[in-house]
């Protein structure tokens, strides 16, 4: 009987914190794959030890497929990162998605329950990344992009 009473107050409860969101923090919840693009880029860099910055256009894609919000869990679309393992974390107006690469790298996704357009939500991809040469077409600075993601 316990138990009962137990699943019935985590089913209310469950329902009552869905009934409280709105249509797009519910999407947000609900994700199974997300398809980013991002058309802004910021850079990080040191120049003489004083930190500095440059914004440019930039053309960047990223996919997760197979997310699980329940279990923290999804898997990257195409080439970027390999196997690398992903953390999900969902949480009122953001869904997370963090890529720790097994070199050290830390790639992140956040998508925000704001409409950019066109059904799309707002975005930021962020980079932690750093190496003493830089290559065009390689991360070697720190970057964070700013775009927006189809939710399905």
């Amino acid at each position: 009987m316990r138990q009962v009473i137990v699943t019935l107050l985590v089913v209310v409860s469950v329902r009552g914190v869905l009934a409280g969101q709105t249509g797009l923090q519910q999407r947000l919840a609900k994700a199974t794959s997300l398809e980013c693009t991002f058309s802004i880029l910021a850079r990080g860099n040191w120049k003489s030890g004083t930190p500095s910055a440059e914004v440019m256009p930039a053309t960047l894609t990223v996919g997760f497929k197979n997310i699980n919000v329940d279990e923290g869990t999804a898997d990257l679309e195409g080439k970027l990162g390999g196997s690398s393992l992903i953390v999900v974390r969902y949480s009122n107006d953001y869904l997370h998605l963090m890529q720790s690469q097994g070199d050290g790298p830390l790639y992140t996704t956040t998508v925000i329950a704001k409409e950019s357009k066109e059904g799309r939500l707002m975005a930021v991809h962020t980079r932690h990344e750093y190496t003493q040469v830089s290559l065009p077409g390689f991360t070697s600075r720190p970057e964070m992009y700013v775009g927006d993601c189809a939710v399905k």
